[in-house]
């Protein structure tokens, strides 16, 4: 069992798609586990239940997406356009709604305020919702790049950097939030911020992401 960890953790082909997955899924789970509903009561200014209504349409995006990007995964796979296509392209859109919900909080001004959902729209988070299941699948696409017997390896792999960036995720956000408490900022302006610095980790994985792709089909030529 030790041995076969090491392969994983020594892989490049584990540590290329790896950071982009834990950095999406930490977002969402950090995000939809513990801050969401303090967003939308501080930044969003709901009340207890029309918050918890925002969170139900979470809730049941959620299970959408989780449906629907398995089943799109597979159907399109046999089309020839790989999983982690469909992977890249949820993480990506998940990254693009994120960054419209920070921008939804902060004070940009009515032309551009006009022109974007509010803090707590339910259409906006559900769409949060939906594409956050979309860093399930790379699970799939790594168990595929390993042999079988690594496949329970991998699995745990990915779980333990989900999990152990998820906690420091909540953690963190909830120190920078804390930062902005008491200084003269409009209510609720350290979710923002903190919001954000989730998304540029995303986008640092991203970027790994391409740099580790050239970096093995330069290594294959």
């Amino acid at each position: 069992p030790i041995h076969g960890m090491g392969t994983v953790f020594g892989s490049l082909v584990f540590w290329r798609v790896a950071p982009w997955a834990t950095m999406s899924q930490a977002t969402f789970l950090s995000i939809q586990g513990l801050w969401a509903g303090p967003w939308l009561r501080e930044v969003a200014g709901l009340s207890r239940a029309d918050a918890a209504a925002v969170l139900l349409w979470v809730a049941a995006a959620m299970v959408a997406g989780f449906i629907f990007m398995g089943t799109a995964a597979e159907r399109l796979s046999r089309r020839g356009i790989p999983p982690m296509a469909v992977a890249g392209a949820g993480m990506g859109i998940f990254m693009a709604v994120l960054l419209v919900v920070i921008l939804s909080g902060m004070p940009l001004g009515s032309g551009i305020s006009e022109i974007l959902p509010g803090p707590g729209s339910p259409f906006l988070w559900a769409l949060f919702g939906f594409f956050g299941t979309s860093g399930i699948l790379p699970y799939a696409v790594l168990t595929q790049r390993f042999p079988a017997r690594l496949a329970g390896r991998v699995n745990t792999a990915l779980n333990l950097l989900v999990f152990v960036a998820a906690f420091a995720a909540q953690w963190g956000m909830g120190e920078i939030i804390e930062f902005w408490q008491g200084r003269p900022l409009r209510p609720g302006g350290g979710y923002p911020a903190a919001f954000g610095v989730m998304l540029a980790l995303q986008a640092a994985a991203l970027l790994w992401f391409g740099a580790a792709g050239r970096r093995s089909r330069g290594a294959a030529g």
